[in-house]
């Protein structure tokens, strides 16, 4: 057996778990690489597990070819959430369309807006969620577990891909004639909304596209950034 496909059985050990001891278990898609294997995984072999997407508003085209191919190829419901229409007016009100560029608080108060705040309506009834992040993408997710609390929305939250690399994802993708989001192709290794994503260059960290302005150590929308600490279970 592969080293990659050793990887592969650890992921469906972690998803027979979260359904066993957690259901109903829901799968936060972001349909980046990492979400895309994940989604194929899911989609063969744990079918129990429900998929939603945020849509913020704002973003790329290709995010949303992407959302259109899913249904297509894996025929399995995405639910898609959305940000509160009124919580955007205020905010563009007090800020403009672009605040976001104009501080950290700024930006953060945007992505809670359109991200966070959904995320709580997805994650209400649930028992855990799943999501693709790996430790080696940004320095905010190195002391992550692959299954731990999460006290912010009291339930168990699973991360199966955590120990694969860059390379384990795209290997999968091609074995598996994974679709993905095009902008891969353009030197986006990781996609956000569209203003705040950019290519990145040969030698950069993969997350150095989003939010590029900001200190990496600021680098997440609070999607992931606990509150309190999380207590490894």
């Amino acid at each position: 057996m592969s080293a990659l496909q050793q990887k592969i059985e650890q992921v469906k050990k972690v998803l027979a778990q979260a359904v066993a001891d957690f259901s109903p278990v829901t799968f936060a898609n972001s349909l980046g690489a990492e979400d895309m294997v994940l989604t194929d995984l899911i989609a063969q072999h744990q079918s129990g597990i429900e998929m939603f997407s945020l849509d913020t508003g704002r973003l790329p085209q290709q995010t949303y070819d992407l959302m259109q191919e899913v249904g297509k190829r894996y025929g399995v419901p995405l639910k898609i959430y959305f940000p509160d229409a009124k919580q955007i007016e205020a905010y563009v009100a007090r800020n403009g369309v672009n605040g976001f560029y104009d501080s950290v608080d700024n930006r953060k108060g945007c992505c809670h807006i359109r991200k966070v705040e959904p995320l709580k309506r997805a994650l209400a009834g649930k028992r855990a969620w799943i999501t693709g992040m790996r430790r080696d993408q940004a320095v905010t997710r190195i002391g992550l577990e692959v299954s731990s609390y999460d006290a912010d929305h009291d339930l168990q939250k699973f991360n199966p891909l955590l120990d694969w690399t860059n390379a384990d994802v795209w290997e999968y993708i091609k074995q598996n004639n994974v679709p993905y989001n095009k902008l891969h192709d353009q030197f986006y290794p990781s996609i956000g909304c569209a203003p705040c994503t950019r290519a990145v260059t040969p030698g950069e960290d993969i997350r150095s596209g989003r939010w590029w302005w900001e200190n990496p150590e600021n680098k997440e929308c609070g999607l992931h950034v606990a509150s309190i600490p999380i207590r490894q279970v």
